[in-house]
């Protein structure tokens, strides 16, 4: 099940030419296609199902791995991770919410290959703050914003603009550059053979208005909220926060009828409760959130 079935593995050995070649060849789905398979993998965990709607999105994963290149990580292990994403992206998907699978699976394929990086790169640890995260992942955009294009070293003035501009020690930008030069492929190598429809590099990269740094920073700040809310919880008994979980924290919301009937009361009674408890957590989400100097909305 954790495969989705025998997908193409990219790899250095055969080499990313013939891996991006390949997954070319599964068929994008139409919309009324990618619902109903996307059902019988809900309601029947239809592997086979599941499998179609990875491999016809294998394609968008490599695209948006390429917009990872210059980390000095392997290629082949970057589209893999973005693989991961995307099976874990079509394990989750629902396709009742009305939006497409590429649109859900973004979110997934990015976060996986972001934690994948964070992994690999030991200067760039969990404990780091998120300027230093917003650093790593937005480097490269900044010299291109100001025309240090030029490998090795920044100018004075070019480390001073970057530094002001994210946020950071000059001495940061300096380190990290140093870490981060060099290893890039030309944009423009060709992939795929003569006459068979090549294409180049620079035709699998991401658009260029995506900002990994600030999906990094929501997906923390996200993150954040949720240690919040767990935190904030305490301050509720056990009925409480049974209700106000099953009413408002749920998926699938619990009516007041269900709930009078659990716990032997009135409706009104239970939204009593509810309401009760909802005030209690938001006015403890905002004393934490001020001791921690966040901004909180329950």
């Amino acid at each position: 099940m954790s495969n989705y079935g025998n997908l193409p593995a990219p790899s250095p050995e055969a080499g990313l030419n013939r891996y991006l070649q390949e997954i070319r060849k599964f068929p994008l789905l139409e919309p009324e296609e990618e619902y109903m398979l996307a059902k019988r993998w809900v309601e029947e965990q239809d592997t086979e199902a599941a499998h179609k709607m990875v491999t016809s999105h294998l394609r968008l994963a490599a695209k948006i791995a390429m917009g990872y290149r210059g980390y000095g990580l392997p290629q082949a292990e970057v589209i893999s991770e973005a693989n991961v994403g995307l099976m874990q992206a079509v394990k989750r998907f629902d396709p009742e919410k009305g939006f497409r699978l590429a649109t859900y699976a973004m979110w997934w394929i990015r976060a996986s290959i972001q934690e994948y990086i964070l992994r690999s790169w030991s200067m760039v640890k969990l404990g780091t703050t998120s300027a230093q995260k917003k650093l790593f992942f937005n480097l490269r955009k900044a010299k291109a914003r100001i025309g240090a294009l030029e490998e090795g070293d920044l100018r004075p003035e070019n480390v001073k603009q970057i530094a002001h501009d994210l946020g950071v020690t000059e001495d940061e930008v300096i380190s990290m550059n140093r870490r981060m030069s060099g290893g890039d492929a030309s944009l423009n190598a060709t992939v795929g053979q003569e006459g068979e429809g090549t294409m180049q590099w620079q035709d699998w990269l991401e658009d260029e208005d995506a900002n990994q740094a600030e999906d990094y920073e929501k997906r923390d700040e996200l993150e954040a909220r949720r240690e919040l809310l767990a935190e904030a919880m305490d301050v509720l008994n056990d009925r409480e926060k049974d209700i106000l979980t099953q009413r408002r924290l749920s998926e699938n919301a619990v009516t007041l009828e269900e709930l009078s009937g659990q716990y032997d009361v009135s409706r009104e009674r239970i939204r009593q409760i509810e309401v009760r408890a909802f005030e209690k957590l938001q006015k403890r989400m905002r004393a934490l959130a001020g001791e921690k100097g966040m901004m909180a909305d329950a």
